[in-house]
């Protein structure tokens, strides 16, 4: 960790930072090829309540105020621009290390043309260096970063259900924005548009985050980066990709441009009262159902899918596939639980041991993955 990262981690575990509320900056203007864009200053950040000539102004909560000032010179505002969109995306990314950002990968994918501007900066050009849509993560590069733009320390460990974050981002392209929430939930699947694949281990957060925060940081309260904001459903409902999955992700994108998902290639679906009752699961009453299996997949012959349907209390119900209660050292409670299995502990290539119930007994058996991007199917 550099100097700078042990600095800011000090400086705000000292603080002893309580996170309530929300504060937002003004618009965010395109780049421009003239000196003024590059003149630090002329950011359209919030103004600076100790510049001269800001007039009066009401003392902001101190503690708050710390929060975002130890973290909001590593932020940038995104604009990708192409040739086959109307107007240009705007989005989000935060210092990774001395040379990379991230982001996600649906702010950049498709763009022509990348620029990033800081608080401190005017517009810089930035390059894509690799990208995964599976993950919704993405890595850029800028030759010359603000000297005040250092990386942003990274989770190493799962937070709880309760602690307070805050988001950085450019929601509506309101550069330098911040909101405050808690963890409301770990270990959500995030849909990944026009894809029957989905994110898995992903985090579920209160904070307020709008269309622009897209690949902007989740922060607790001593600025360490614990997820990357992918989506809103509204309603106070955000998601982000866990840091967990950065970890996986990120580096592999910097090495070689890409990631490898491992595949098991079948369907699956959550046991339910009535799915136990039919299929004589016995006292297994957790687990994921497999109801199919993609023919000449990696599951192909090793585990079964549904074979038929019967009537329960009037619902028709899948019949004859395996119930999944275990992959290598992991229960598997539920589909979310099997996502992040694959994801965060398996590779393609791995052989894994299954152990599933199957006409009302136990039965263990080895699978080897295989490589989501390789795969002949969309499962």
């Amino acid at each position: 960790m550099s100097d700078n990262r042990q600095s800011r981690r000090a400086f705000l575990t000292a603080s002893g930072l309580a996170l309530t509320t929300a504060i937002a900056g003004c618009a965010l203007n395109p780049p421009q090829n003239n000196a003024e864009s590059e003149t630090p200053g002329n950011s359209n950040f919030p103004e600076d309540p100790a510049a001269p000539g800001a007039g009066e102004q009401i003392p902001a909560d101190t503690q708050l105020g710390e929060v975002y000032e130890e973290t909001i010179d590593s932020v940038a505002a995104v604009q990708a621009d192409s040739t086959s969109m109307p107007s240009p995306a705007g989005g989000t990314a935060w210092v990774y290390d001395d040379s990379y950002l991230v982001t996600n990968n649906h702010v950049i994918r498709g763009a022509t043309d990348i620029y990033l501007r800081f608080r401190d900066s005017g517009w810089l050009e930035a390059e894509l260096v690799g990208s995964d849509r599976y993950s919704d993560l993405a890595v850029l590069e800028a030759s010359r970063l603000p000297e005040s733009a250092t990386p942003l320390e990274l989770a190493d460990q799962s937070y709880p259900v309760g602690t307070q974050v805050a988001a950085l981002g450019n929601p509506f392209r309101l550069a330098g924005s911040f909101t405050t929430g808690v963890i409301s939930g770990r270990n959500r699947t995030i849909t990944i548009p026009d894809s029957p694949f989905s994110i898995a281990d992903g985090i579920q957060t209160d904070a307020a985050v709008n269309p622009g925060n897209s690949g902007g940081p989740l922060v607790t309260l001593d600025g360490v980066v614990v997820g990357v904001v992918n989506a809103t459903q509204g309603d106070n409902i955000g998601f982000a990709i866990s840091a967990a999955m950065v970890r996986q992700v990120v580096p592999s994108l910097v090495e070689s441009g890409e990631y490898e998902h491992s595949y098991l290639g079948i369907g699956l679906s959550d046991v339910s009262p009535s799915l136990i009752e039919a299929n004589d699961f016995g006292n297994y009453t957790y687990g994921v159902y497999v109801n199919q299996v993609v023919p000449g997949g990696p599951s192909d012959g090793i585990l079964r899918g549904t074979r038929t349907r019967t009537s329960v209390r009037g619902d028709r119900v899948d019949v004859g596939g395996d119930l999944i209660i275990r992959m290598d050292d992991w229960t598997i409670q539920n589909r979310e639980r099997l996502s992040a299995f694959l994801a965060l502990e398996a590779a393609p290539g791995d052989t894994i041991e299954i152990e599933v119930v199957r006409g009302g007994e136990t039965e263990t058996v080895d699978v080897t993955l295989g490589n989501r991007s390789e795969a002949n199917t969309q499962l």
